[in-house]
């Protein structure tokens, strides 16, 4: 099929990839010309596996750049909306970009266009889509407007994309819903999976990709229910592990007692610093304001927004409490990415903790495997840059552990209690065991689970530990 995808963002940039290694021609449009400039030269402007090489197998080819947005529409059949739908000050959504994008794809509908919303917006969007694109002039019957919610997790966005868990299309006639099956018809039918060229299956794949058709407001919902229930068991978790430091137990036990419950499972159990990134913040913030517009005063989001931002507060009181005072203490840090595989540094946890230390007068050098230069541009302040984990930890105060990137789970531990000027581990991931830390001479400080030291571990570990 011949698809425009509008916005070269995240989503955009992904799906377009995406779609095109599915076989389909796919024009990517969008307004900003060094960005366009730099995706025809071959750069890639996100850190996302598998990316560079989808982008280097169709570009020119199965896979377009453009700015004429009008362009694009009169030669495809399907229109995926992936523009930024950024909080405004009440929380809810911004949807002028949308509401611009509908406006200049009217004149472009010369036969019949199936406009589908791919941002993640609120419920009633597809209304206003299609009630723009008709006081623009457009012919009622040569369009349809679908919502397409994707559900991607950075890092490992185009293996979601490609064996997605579940395929959300919500489509208001049944013309549109057959031609939303088309566009996905390589996974739905699985011969995309019998390609030797089809990108590496990971675990837990649902193939083939099962699709589920409802309306446009319930697909709407899906979406922005979705975010809000991960959310909602992140700071769930959260708040336990707050308890079990209180009580002694260890959160770990807690959470494979509570994750083998086949109700509940184990995955978003993993107790740390909080959510970030683009989705979770904004789109609890979204769906929250989208429930008052409706009558309802959702109060459960209040609360996980606010255990989301006290997970923070914990951890900088933990940090003071192992150090006693912070101006002018030397910290490593390793981590700044909102999340592990990914260079997105946006309402990340990490980012936020690195400021409020520097604001508290400590001296911080940072490690990042992908960050980093985002980092730079966004931080004026006095932070240092090591090149790897271990220059991070060289002569530090103590080692502060922010992202669950693979590398830092799998450190040497003997060379990082070398490098430190004192051998302080504060793990705001719980990467490692406290006991094997201990082992290894390390005061270890994680989230909901004792802190462990040196003294008094038994001999037998001390001798034998290795890393958890």
């Amino acid at each position: 099929m011949r698809i425009a995808v509008v916005g070269s963002g995240y989503v955009g940039l992904v799906a377009g990839a995406c779609f095109a290694d599915l076989g389909h021609d796919v024009i990517l449009v969008d307004n900003d010309e060094r960005k366009l400039a730099a995706l025809k030269n071959g750069d890639v402007p996100i850190h996302e596996k598998f990316l560079p090489e989808l982008l280097g197998r169709h570009r020119g080819h199965r896979l377009q750049f453009s700015n004429d947005l009008q362009e694009a529409v009169r030669a495809s059949s399907v229109i995926f909306v992936a523009v930024g739908t950024p909080p405004t000050d009440r929380g809810d959504a911004d949807l002028s970009y949308v509401e611009s994008v509908a406006r200049e794809i009217t004149g472009a509908i010369d036969e019949y266009k199936v406009i589908v919303e791919k941002s993640t917006v609120p419920v009633y969007t597809s209304e206003w889509v299609r009630k723009i694109i008709l006081r623009n002039g457009a012919d009622p019957n040569a369009f349809d407007v679908a919502s397409n919610p994707e559900f991607l997790r950075e890092g490992t966005a185009v293996t979601d994309f490609l064996f997605p868990d579940r395929i959300v299309v919500g489509c208001d006639t049944q013309r549109a819903a057959d031609v939303l099956r088309e566009v996905y018809a390589p996974l739905t039918s699985g011969s995309y999976y019998e390609r030797t060229d089809a990108i590496p299956q990971p675990d837990r794949a649902s193939i083939p990709a099962p699709i589920i058709v409802t309306s446009t407001k319930s697909a709407e919902l899906i979406k922005h229910a979705s975010n809000a229930f991960l959310a909602m068991k992140i700071s769930f978790i959260n708040a336990v592990a707050s308890v079990c430091e209180s009580v002694g137990a260890n959160v770990n036990q807690v959470c494979h007692g509570i994750g083998t419950d086949t109700r509940i499972g184990p995955r978003f159990l993993n107790p740390g610093i909080g959510y970030g990134g683009s989705c979770f913040p904004k789109d609890v913030l979204a769906f929250r304001a989208v429930a008052r517009e409706c009558g309802y005063d959702f109060r459960l989001l209040d609360e996980v927004m606010r255990i989301n931002e006290d997970q923070r507060d914990r951890f900088l009181r933990k940090v003071r409490s192992a150090l006693w005072t912070l101006r002018g203490k030397h910290l490593g840090v390793l981590g700044l990415a909102f999340k592990g595989g990914t260079d997105d540094i946006r309402e990340s946890p990490a980012l936020f903790l690195v400021q409020a230390l520097l604001q508290e007068g400590c001296k911080i050098t940072a490690f990042d495997p992908a960050a980093m230069e985002r980092t730079q541009e966004a931080i004026s302040s006095n932070l240092k840059f090591a090149n790897s984990a271990y220059e991070a930890a060289s002569g530090a105060d103590a080692l502060l552990i922010l992202t669950e990137w693979e590398e830092f789970a799998n450190l040497d531990l003997d060379r990082l209690n070398r490098e430190l000027k004192y051998p302080i581990v504060i793990d705001g991931r719980n990467l490692y065991d406290p006991d094997v830390m201990a082992a290894h001479g390390f005061t270890y400080y994680s989230v909901g689970r004792a802190a462990s030291h040196p003294d008094g571990v038994p001999a037998a570990l001390r001798n034998g530990a290795k890393k958890a």
